[in-house]
């Protein structure tokens, strides 16, 4: 029976998290640990410099007070699951997508990078579309989640899902793809809190990303499933050829 190590970034209470969780529950065992608020944006970021504590929500099921999806992969490997690898770890369901250069915001694709970083296939979920049934999306990810178990995943590879938010028979199939590019702009807004002091708020201008044959955001676009492949090695292998000619000549 498959154990899996179950994370998100909208936090412990959030309803992709417990429909991943009910649905993987068909498959095996769910150790499920999250961040006891709405982390979105936090990215691949590890507390170091504060103590962090975990509660205990229902059976198999924990929130770390502080945490963030990276930390709770940690203390569900390490401490939960006392360094005994589960089969796979899954973060998400993400309540909006994860598309193009927002996933180095992401905090839920990187409850799976921690993954593969302690050597443990991963994959992240999120939902593409407004007012999602997020058991019709849990459906869907249990379908990718036995793919991987049956089929298996590169090294140095974790998986970053974006599923369209169609009734399951309407989802065109699953697509293989890379990673977009956003066409949204960003803007700082500065407001003042009752006593008058500045106060500023990161928000977008225009939002969406390009519409590129072949990317992850086509795909849900389309009604796909987007499977998009991603790397812990972030070196640029072309620059590096390019800078070996130029630099150390």
């Amino acid at each position: 029976m498959p154990v899996f190590l179950l994370t998100n970034d909208d936090g412990y209470f959030s309803e992709g998290i417990k429909a991943l969780r009910e649905e993987l529950k068909k498959l095996g065992r769910v150790i499920t640990i999250a961040p006891d608020r709405n982390l979105s944006g936090v990215g691949h970021s590890l507390t170091f410099t504060a103590p962090l504590r975990m509660r205990r929500v229902d059976d198999d099921f924990w929130t770390v007070i502080g945490g963030t999806p990276a930390d709770c992969i940690h203390l569900g490997y390490y401490v939960l699951l006392d360094g005994k690898a589960p089969d796979l770890v899954c973060s998400g369901i993400n309540e909006g997508p994860n598309l193009g250069e927002d996933i180095t915001y992401s905090g839920t694709v990187s409850g799976a990078m921690e993954g593969r970083i302690l050597g443990i296939p991963s994959v992240a979920f999120s939902v593409f579309g407004e007012n999602p049934d997020f058991k019709e999306v849990a459906r869907v990810c249990l379908d990718v989640v036995k793919m991987v178990l049956e089929k298996g995943m590169p090294e140095d590879t974790y998986l970053n899902v974006n599923v369209p938010a169609l009734p399951r028979d309407e989802i065109r199939g699953f697509m293989i793809t890379r990673q977009g590019r956003r066409a949204y702009v960003e803007k700082v807004l500065k407001l003042s809190d009752p006593a008058r002091k500045p106060l500023y708020w990161i928000t977008a201008e225009k939002f969406g990303w390009s519409l590129e044959e072949g990317t992850d955001y086509w795909a849900v676009y389309h009604g796909y499933v987007s499977i998009t492949p991603l790397q812990l090695d972030l070196t640029n292998y072309r620059a590096l050829e390019i800078l070996k000619k130029t630099w150390q000549a």
